[in-house]
C-alpha cells in the first residue's frame, strides 16, 4: 500500500498533467476528485495541490506505477483533444515512472482501437507484463 506522501505525489502529478491545457475542465476535475477519494485524500487537501504541488515521489511498486499510468491515460482521454503534445507528455510521465518504453508506445498506439479510447485495465496489465518478463 502506498503512503500519504506517495498519494499526494500521484495526485499532484495528475493535476500537472491535466493543467497542460492551462485550465482544467469540470469532467477532469471530477475525475481527479474521484481518484483523490479513492486514495482517501480529503477535498481540502486535493484542492490545495492545485496551488501547491508536491514533489514527485517514485513509486516502488511496479503494479502501482501501472495503475497510475492507466489513470493518466484515462485522464488524457477525458479531454478528447489528444495531440502530439499530450502523447509526448504522457509518454514522458511513463518513462519517469520507470515503465518500459515499448509498452508505453504499445498502449498509446492501441488505445485508438478501443471504444472511447479506454484501454481495459486487464489489457494494459498484460502489455506491461509481457515487457516486464
Amino acid at each position: 500500500m502506498i503512503n500519504r506522501v506517495e498519494k499526494l505525489s500521484l495526485l499532484s502529478e495528475m493535476i500537472a498533467f491535466a493543467q497542460t491545457d492551462e485550465n482544467i475542465k469540470s469532467i477532469e476535475y471530477n475525475f481527479l476528485l474521484g481518484v483523490a477519494k479513492q486514495l482517501e485524500i480529503s477535498q481540502a487537501d486535493f484542492d490545495y495541490l492545485f496551488e501547491h504541488p508536491v514533489n514527485y515521489v517514485h513509486l516502488k511498486s511496479f503494479s502501482e506505477r501501472i495503475v497510475q499510468f492507466h489513470r493518466l491515460v484515462l485522464l488524457m482521454n477525458l479531454g478528447k483533444n489528444i495531440d502530439r503534445k499530450h502523447l509526448a507528455k504522457i509518454h514522458n510521465f511513463g518513462l519517469r515512472m520507470g515503465l518500459n518504453h515499448d509498452a508505453i508506445n504499445r498502449v498509446l498506439d492501441l488505445m485508438e482501437s478501443f471504444p472511447n479510447k479506454i484501454v481495459p485495465p486487464d489489457f494494459l496489465i498484460d502489455i506491461f507484463k509481457v515487457q516486464y518478463n
